[in-house]
């Protein structure tokens, strides 16, 4: 075809050209226009456009590529059918010799529909794939992502319940990777943890029993002296409650703020004494202070421990009371006999008149002397236990009536050889007409009865009534004297049962007392498991009771004869 338009012969050209348009099946393809260098359409594939054959064409792109020899293409929307398309009008050069010779110009037009529906259907398998994908990647995110969550997420609930104390979950472990070894490391804390917890806990029983059974009070602080421990005879000892004192400072619990500071307790001392009395009742306590130290030497708290020597220190001083008393008791005798020998020494023993009265108190106060020492030498047996009780059952009645008769007949006998004025008195007996029966130790309780007697005779007034009881309870039976004498003053009546206490010493001793016979009665009731004691209203009198447990006995248990 190009030989042809080259050459000229356009009948053999247009020949070679409608050949070539009806070779073409391309369905993209919508129009293919041959143009030789004068412009002149020679075919065209259009079937609507056959009436432009032969003609000059108009299209401005393809003369100029006809002017220029270049090919050019574009793209196009053709608005009558809506359609877009693309355009290439490329040269058609005949080669002669050395040279390119034009002869003409195709014009081609395709429509780009298919295209841009591939285009499209790519688009849209491209984004479908891109949103499956997407989908798929965030499925195996979420899986992934469970995967690390899951057992973090366990982990994290299993150390919110060790936090709470309940050690009873375990984490599942997964595998053997990274989450897996912590997984593993989590279950273990959690044993370990209980197991410590466990250990803490009997520790901690341990010490409550131990500090709850100290006959000692204890208290422990922070490193700021603050009470974070004390036990049950500290809050006693101190009167005040664990709760109350938890978090205050010791030196308010101690009531010596403004004596002592924290830091005289931990450098200087390791021991106070703290008096606790008032008007009611005495209490003295030693506090022993330690430290609180780690291996490193820092000073994390303070422990206290109080003993109550309350005691011990009333003990001392009833010992050196004692010592005083009796060194007292047994100096003014002697020395009243000291007296009377060195006049006798001195020639007074000629005298008939003097000596034998001289003598006589010399005796007295050596009889007295005797009594004294005799005395002691019974309550030092009480003390120590040696002193034992020869029980039997007896008629209580009886030999209390048997008692009083005595004292009746001492009344009715004079025997004093210096025939001195003599008292009188009236022994009124107010006794239960039930016989009680009753293990005592004859002599050692005539002894009580026989001491309280006297005394209620000595100090009653001349005249006086001594009334004497006898009355049964539920399971005691309760003796009891009561005289008109001068009674006893209040402040008195707590001491009355003290060893050498007098309450008028002058008188007593004037009666030749030892000050040792309430006390000796104390000690013997209370060796038969009774009790003792005194009501008094100063200037009116005194009254003593005794109590001794009472059971009551089948008449066939003893032989009356």
């Amino acid at each position: 075809m190009i030989d042809n338009l080259a050459k000229g012969d356009m009948k053999s050209a247009n020949a070679n050209i409608r050949d070539i348009l009806e070779d073409i099946n391309n369905s993209n393809v919508t129009q293919v226009q041959v143009v030789d260098t004068k412009g002149t359409i020679r075919g065209d594939s259009d079937v609507n456009s056959q009436s432009w054959v032969g003609q000059k064409t108009t299209d401005e792109d393809i003369k100029q590529v006809l002017y220029n020899g270049r090919t050019y293409t574009k793209l196009t929307y053709d608005k009558t059918d809506d359609k877009r398309y693309y355009v290439s009008i490329t040269p058609l050069f005949s080669s002669s010799g050395n040279t390119n010779t034009l002869v003409g110009a195709v014009y081609l037009r395709a429509s780009l529909e298919q295209v841009y529906s591939s285009l499209s259907n790519v688009t849209v398998i491209f984004f479908s794939a891109a949103l499956i994908a997407t989908g798929l990647g965030l499925f195996l995110a979420i899986l992934i992502s469970r995967a690390i969550t899951q057992p973090i997420d366990e982990m994290k609930k299993q150390t919110a319940r060790i936090a709470r104390g309940d050690y009873s979950g375990q984490v599942h472990v997964y595998g053997n990777d990274e989450l897996g070894q912590l997984a593993q490391a989590v279950n273990n804390l959690s044993v370990r943890v209980e197991e410590a917890q466990e250990s803490s806990e009997a520790e901690r029983r341990r010490l409550d029993s131990v500090l709850s059974h100290m006959s000692d009070g204890v208290i422990a602080t922070d490193r700021r002296g603050n009470v974070i421990i004390m036990n049950e005879m500290a809050s006693e000892a101190l009167n005040i409650d664990a709760a109350e004192a938890d978090g205050q400072s010791i030196l308010d619990v101690l009531n010596i703020r403004g004596r002592y500071t924290l830091r005289d307790l931990l450098e200087k001392h390791d021991e106070i004494i703290l008096n606790l009395s008032d008007d009611e009742h005495e209490q003295v306590l030693n506090a022993y202070f330690s430290l609180i130290q780690r291996e490193s030497g820092f000073i994390s708290g303070l422990v206290c421990v109080l003993h109550d020597v309350t005691e011990q220190k009333k003990i001392d001083r009833e010992r050196r009371q004692f010592v005083s008393n009796v060194s007292h008791e047994l100096r003014t005798p002697l020395t009243s006999m000291r007296s009377y020998i060195e006049a006798l020494n001195d020639g007074a023993w000629k005298d008939p008149k003097v000596a034998p009265n001289f003598l006589k108190v010399t005796q007295d106060e050596t009889d007295r002397m005797i009594r004294m020492i005799n005395d002691l030498l019974s309550l030092s047996r009480m003390d120590s236990g040696t002193s034992k009780l020869d029980l039997e059952l007896v008629n209580l009645n009886e030999l209390y009536n048997y008692i009083l008769d005595r004292f009746d007949m001492m009344l009715k006998t004079d025997t004093n050889d210096n025939k001195k004025a003599k008292k009188n008195y009236t022994i009124k007996r107010d006794f239960t007409r039930r016989e009680l029966w009753v293990e005592i130790d004859t002599d050692k309780f005539m002894q009580v009865v026989d001491n309280i007697m006297n005394n209620a005779i000595k100090y009653s007034p001349d005249g006086g009534v001594v009334t004497c009881r006898l009355l049964e309870t539920h399971n005691h039976v309760i003796l009891s004297i009561s005289d008109q004498g001068l009674g006893i003053p209040k402040k008195d009546v707590s001491h009355i049962f003290d060893r050498f206490f007098r309450v008028d010493k002058a008188r007593s001793r004037a009666q030749g007392g030892t000050g040792l016979g309430l006390a000796i009665s104390k000690e013997v009731i209370e060796l038969h498991g009774g009790k003792i004691w005194v009501d008094s209203i100063e200037g009116k009198g005194s009254t003593f009771y005794i109590s001794l447990p009472y059971e009551e006995y089948e008449g066939d248990l003893w032989d009356e004869n």
